[in-house]
């Protein structure tokens, strides 16, 4: 099992298997993100998806997640979408 100094977890764990997204994003992920933070961007992009109200088969909307994602992995500081509230769980 491949593994990769993870750039969001900052540790050496499992490698993604594939690149994840097409062109030079995915292979940069793919070189220096781990499966579980990858796991973790999902869990992400679902809520950008929903927060933008976005198709994902739409150009635009695989460009704004690719900028989130970028963001995310290797930004200074991953932003939400504005007016987003995290639902309590109460």
């Amino acid at each position: 099992m491949r593994t990769v100094h993870c750039v969001k977890l900052g540790r050496e764990l499992p490698a993604l298997e594939e690149a994840p997204w097409p062109g030079p994003l995915g292979q940069r992920i793919c070189d220096s993100v781990s499966q579980e933070a990858w796991d973790m961007w999902e869990e992400r992009m679902k809520m950008i998806l929903n927060e933008y109200r976005l198709m994902p088969w739409q150009k635009e909307a695989q460009d704004l997640v690719a900028k989130h994602m970028e963001e995310y992995f290797f930004g200074e500081s991953a932003s939400l979408p504005p007016g987003y509230t995290p639902s309590s769980s109460t």
